[in-house]
């Protein structure tokens, strides 16, 4: 029923309030006590246990005597030390004599402290009887609930029941709904009043407390004790263990100071930067200018809604105590705990929000509680400085959006139970839907579409079937949709050896100093941010990438290539705005190692490489190469298509890699997304079968100017021969002594094929005469 309701039981625990629940552990009765033959201090003794023959056991309590009736942990029974640790009774022989089993102190049996001698038990009790039936012992079972952020309401036993409560009267199932009663709380005198000033209202809209005087701090009783073992709770003393018993029973956290130490008026405001406090745990803080305090005028006392402070803790010497119940600002709680890397019962419940109208009665549930277990009067009126309370939401579901979104129709009879058990109020009804007020608790309910979340959770998704007939629809294929490029383009760079990387949208703002194209940018601010390294969306994918590359190489990961599909925003005059780009990098070698290769092409030309392959594998005629200038590159070369520049790559500037700590060279490029869906496959595609001729291959050495470019060439070549020329091929490039002043060489080579004949020299001859002439016309070249 939990997890149909949301409330995902992830395992059950048993819990007993003596660990192993005395398991093994029976009466004995003492027949025999003689003094050990080789120990002074031991003694030999027959127990009868019920069954079977009586059972020798050596012992060493100065306690023991015949006659007694005693505890026995038999052969096979696990008891627990004081730390928790299990440890098995076993037969054994102690300085010569046999020993079937342990006649138990109480601290043996975790009943108590006491190790002074072993427990003498009713004379009355029959040997053999378990130990459990004897002591009262409470045994539990635990639920482990795997609870959404967003479920608030359910951090608390009470908002637990309430959820059992509504699949209780949806499946007719009878039950009780009743809260701990607190009409008998009333204060005893005004004899110590205490005044309460909220500076900061926004972050503290409601504050209350009361004084609590001539009590007296003890251990709690057995039953409040085990309740809180059961969820993992420590218990400290009578006070602290209610504060904690009553936040996981009603999901509201409270906080109990000692009076004694509280000079002044509680004030509840913010402290100047570095302020230094410290905290129950011992730990001297600083403080942010930003942190919620509760003080004592200037002197705080704890941060609120977090941790309190060690100067003002409950002790057992207390004897009047300040109680608190607040309700703080969830962001304002979230930034203080992170800040200082605390993460506490109270702390998490805050950050999530809980019930603005709960803390008066929470209040009130832990004075009463207290004046039961711990004695005192409250001597003060109870204090509360609020703010007026929330308006309980208002909003309108209607019928059509119910049904479409759950894909069937709820009856609405057992629409209005579901609401009603929810304690969603139904202000209106009309032929179209419902007006809803939702309750203050709720606070993860803010649209319809949240209702209607609530509605199936109570309904059941069980209960909603399938439409038939179910049908699976089997798309078109699209060369040009963006998954199929995407695809493409990614599938293209893994066979490069490239690996993918998906870094986190949020970063630094301090990385948009790095590039001096973002000096005027404006980038997109989170309101409640995580911390300042995490504070904006990114503008770049540059800077991400070099994060993940520093990772790497400081895991001695030497040789890198990756490649990242993601979107940079920033905000214009027209609101936000995104942009997605290809980002790819190498560092190192970017080939394997082999033996018989020992010469391979920079790693700048075999990058090049791959961005000019990534173009014809999407289709796109793009061969305009031009260097160019960028502020976060050294080297830079460009990518157009006519005037529009789909991407550039180049060198990182080692001032940028520096900041990454980053010592080798990092070769980067950024290629527009949006211009590639653009432009990518643009022709429509055609199929041509494998040639069956061979392929004839000649070479220019070419000596040009030195502000020919390859792609000059390689355009006018194409231009030329139109039918025949498969490929034109850059292998040497030759500046230096024995070569005119302003000229280079170029090793050129071209690649014919004729898909119906093999080609002959004669051809092959009159074609490169042909580009000969051109070249020789159109660029000044010569042959060398």
């Amino acid at each position: 029923m939990l997890t149909d309701l949301g409330l995902e039981v992830e395992g059950t625990t048993s819990f007993s309030s003596v660990p192993g629940g005395l398991e093994g552990v029976v009466v004995g009765e003492v027949l025999t006590c003689e003094p050990h033959p080789n120990a002074d201090r031991l003694k030999i003794t027959t127990v009868a246990i019920g069954s079977g023959e009586p059972l020798p056991i050596v012992c060493g309590a100065p306690n023991v005597a015949a006659g007694q009736k005693v505890p026995v942990a038999t052969v096979g029974t696990h008891l627990y030390d004081a730390e928790g640790n299990s440890f098995q009774i076993k037969k054994s022989k102690i300085r010569g004599e046999a020993s079937q089993g342990m006649i138990c102190a109480e601290d043996e049996l975790s009943l108590g402290t006491s190790h002074e001698g072993i427990m003498i038990l009713d004379a009355d009790l029959v040997p053999g009887t378990p130990c459990h039936e004897v002591f009262e012992i409470e045994n539990d079972t635990v639920f482990e609930i795997g609870l959404t952020p967003n479920r608030a309401d359910a951090m608390s036993h009470m908002g637990v029941a309430r959820d059992l409560r509504a699949a209780c009267v949806l499946n007719e199932i009878k039950s009780d709904w009743s809260t701990p009663e607190v009409s008998a709380f009333s204060i005893d005198q005004n004899t110590h009043p205490i005044e309460i000033e909220v500076k900061n209202a926004n972050k503290a809209p409601r504050y209350l407390g009361l004084m609590i005087r001539d009590l007296t701090v003890a251990p709690s009783p057995e039953w409040l004790q085990n309740r809180l073992k059961a969820i993992g709770l420590t218990p400290k003393s009578n006070v602290v263990d209610i504060t904690n018993y009553v936040l996981h029973d009603l999901g509201q956290p409270l906080h109990a100071f000692d009076a004694g130490k509280i000079e002044g008026n509680i004030v509840v405001q913010t402290l100047i930067q570095d302020t230094s406090f410290v905290t129950l745990d011992g730990e001297e803080r600083k403080l942010h200018a930003e942190d919620l305090m509760i003080c004592d005028g200037n002197t705080p006392l704890c941060i609120a809604g977090v941790f309190g402070g060690k100067g003002s803790g409950v002790s057992n010497q207390t004897k009047h105590i300040f109680l608190e119940s607040a309700h703080f600002d969830a962001v304002s709680i979230r930034k203080t705990a992170k800040r200082h890397g605390l993460n506490t019962d109270a702390s998490f419940r805050y950050e999530r929000g809980i019930d603005p109208l709960i803390t008066k009665y929470a209040l009130k549930r832990a004075a009463l509680l207290i004046q039961e277990l711990a004695g005192g009067t409250i001597s003060s009126e109870l204090v509360e400085v609020a703010q007026p309370e929330p308006q309980p939401k208002q909003l309108m579901l209607h019928y059509e959006q119910l049904d479409a979104t759950i894909g069937q129709k709820i009856p609405k009879e057992t629409l209005n139970t579901i609401l009603n058990a929810l304690d969603i109020t139904i202000e209106s009804v009309s032929e179209t839907g419902v007006g809803l007020s939702i309750p203050p608790y709720r606070v993860d309910v803010t649209r319809p579409s949240d209702v209607i979340e609530e509605i199936l959770r109570v309904y059941g998704y069980n209960n909603v079937t399938a439409a038939p007939p179910l049908q699976t629809p089997f798309p078109t294929y699209n060369a040009r949709s963006p998954h199929q490029i995407e695809e493409q383009l990614a599938q293209t760079l893994v066979g490069f050896g490239f690996s993918e990387i998906m870094n986190n949208s949020l970063t630094s703002p301090n990385y948009q100093a790095l590039d001096a194209s973002l000096k005027d940018f404006k980038g997109v601010h989170l309101l409640n941010p995580l911390g300042q390294e995490l504070s904006q969306l990114r503008s770049s994918l540059l800077f991400s990438t070099l994060e993940s590359i520093g990772f790497n190489l400081n895991r001695q990961a030497k040789n890198l290539k990756f490649f990242e599909i993601g979107k940079t925003y920033a905000t214009t005059e027209e609101g936000f705005e995104e942009k997605k780009y290809a980002a790819l990098s190498l560092v190192g070698n970017p080939y394997s190692e082999n033996w018989d290769s020992s010469e391979h092409p920079s790693p700048f030309s075999y990058f090049k490489g791959v961005i000019e392959n990534i173009w014809t594998r999407l289709g796109m005629s793009v061969s305009d190469c031009q260097y160019t200038e960028h502020p976060t590159l050294a080297e830079g070369v460009e990518w157009k298509l006519g005037k529009t520049t789909l991407g550039h790559m180049g060198i990182v500037k080692a001032e940028i890699a520096k900041e990454f700590n980053i010592d080798k060279t990092v070769y980067y490029a950024t290629l527009d997304w949006e211009l590639i869906l653009k432009y990518a496959f643009s022709k429509n595609l055609t199929l041509t079968p494998i040639p069956k001729f061979p392929t004839s291959r000649r070479d220019f050495a070419l000596l040009v100017s030195k502000e020919v470019s390859f792609q000059a060439i390689e355009k006018l070549a194409y231009q030329t021969e139109r039918k025949l020329l498969q490929k034109v091929g850059l292998f040497d490039v030759y500046e230096g002594k024995n070569l005119p002043e302003n000229q280079k060489s170029y090793g050129v080579s071209f690649a014919f094929q004729d898909p119906n004949k093999t080609l002959t020299d004669k051809q092959i001859d009159k074609i490169m005469k042909k580009l000969q002439d051109r070249f020789a016309q159109e660029l000044k070249a010569q042959l060398r």
